[in-house]
């Protein structure tokens, strides 16, 4: 596989200071048909887990020069987290979700090292006010979601609920249908839960279950999480899978992408191949060259970064792995990146991380271009 580290722009989407509630995480980014960019992002939290998460916009009527204030479009008692986000046409937008129940996490965060004593006392108030809600709070918890909206993202449905999970949420097929590939979300996302596709024939308001990727040989269910999927311009369906624990016979811990394929519209599934590449998870896109691009993150040890590989064969090989951005420290909360083309055909890489010199994680990009063949 080629390497390749472009030039690139950095900027950010959005960077809160002077409050505790500036952590941001798992971002996604679409393109409407006017050019309009919208990034959405699980922000105004104050950590990694904590149920102060929402679901916030951020649009740019430039092409990512600049973007708008934090536009929540969802909040609820529970963390709202991972969210995707898709242009579906004539004003047609859905974004996708899933919540968690932080039981113990808001009095975990108490003892971080960074939070100053305000933060602590902010975070203490908020534990006490999560063990006092109504035990029918519960029921938004540990669940999946999506809204859908038909003016632009200015009004949306009230929360649907989806059977499965994805960071970065369905894809739209040529047809019109939307394709979901997730992880099973009942009852516990974390079990090893099968990872299966369900589709949608109205714009995201009822959902049908499709197939089941089966695990390859080498990997279990309790291995594939956080997949994605996309039609290619063959009108194959192409999915990505992050995997990760111990594969096959290995005694060590694996960070990777494996690959599969439909021809019935995702009914039946191919078996899972490994990318060889490591990092997770993938977001995956067709370029109008032809291309198909995933984007990933990297987390092992020096070697840190936002990345991308590339196909030039629908997703059969990959011979291009780009390096968008290794501008970080030892800290490894950081990536989920999403990539989407813009009008010159460059292309911008949405991700999480910390902004040099700061302890919290913002929404930043990174613009780039394909190599020229």
């Amino acid at each position: 596989m080629k390497y390749l580290t472009p030039e690139a722009e950095h900027g950010r989407v959005n960077n809160l200071k002077n409050t505790c509630f500036k952590y941001n995480g798992w971002p996604s980014v679409c393109r409407d048909d006017r050019g309009v960019l919208y990034a959405v992002a699980s922000s105004m939290r104050m950590s990694h887990v904590d149920p102060t998460g929402k679901n916030c916009m951020y649009v740019s009527f430039n092409e990512g020069k600049t973007w708008t204030p934090p536009i929540v479009v969802n909040d609820s008692y529970a963390d709202d987290r991972d969210m995707g986000i898709v242009y579906m046409g004539d004003g047609k937008m859905l974004i996708s979700w899933f919540t968690e129940a932080p039981d113990d996490y808001m009095d975990q965060i108490q003892t971080y090292d960074w939070f100053d004593p305000v933060d602590k006392a902010i975070a203490g108030g908020f534990s006490e006010a999560w063990k006092k809600l109504p035990p029918d709070v519960y029921k938004a918890c540990n669940a999946a979601f999506v809204k859908v909206s038909e003016d632009y993202g200015v009004t949306w449905t009230d929360p649907i609920r989806v059977p499965v999970t994805a960071p970065h949420g369905p894809s739209l097929c040529a047809d019109g249908t939307l394709v979901y590939m997730g992880k099973q979300m009942d009852p516990d996302y974390l079990a090893p839960n099968p990872i299966l596709v369900y589709s949608s024939h109205d714009g995201g308001y009822t959902w049908e279950h499709t197939g089941t990727v089966q695990p390859s040989a080498d990997i279990t269910n309790e291995n594939m999480h956080e997949p994605h999927v996309i039609e290619l311009p063959n009108g194959r369906l192409l999915g990505a899978i992050r995997v990760h624990g111990l594969i096959g016979n290995s005694t060590e811990c694996a960070e990777t992408i494996y690959t599969t394929f439909s021809d019935d519209k995702g009914k039946t599934w191919s078996d899972p191949v490994p990318t060889g590449v490591e990092g997770l998870p993938p977001h995956l896109m067709v370029h109008s060259s032809g291309a198909v691009i995933c984007s990933y993150g990297c987390r092992v040890n020096g070697k840190r970064a936002e990345r991308a590989i590339v196909s030039y064969d629908n997703g059969e090989t990959w011979t291009e792995d780009y390096m968008i951005n290794n501008k970080l420290d030892d800290f490894c909360d950081m990536g989920y990146p999403c990539t989407v083309e813009l009008s010159d055909g460059s292309l911008m890489t949405v991700y999480y991380q910390k902004w040099p010199g700061e302890w919290w994680t913002s929404v930043l990009y990174s613009k780039w271009r394909l190599n020229d063949k």
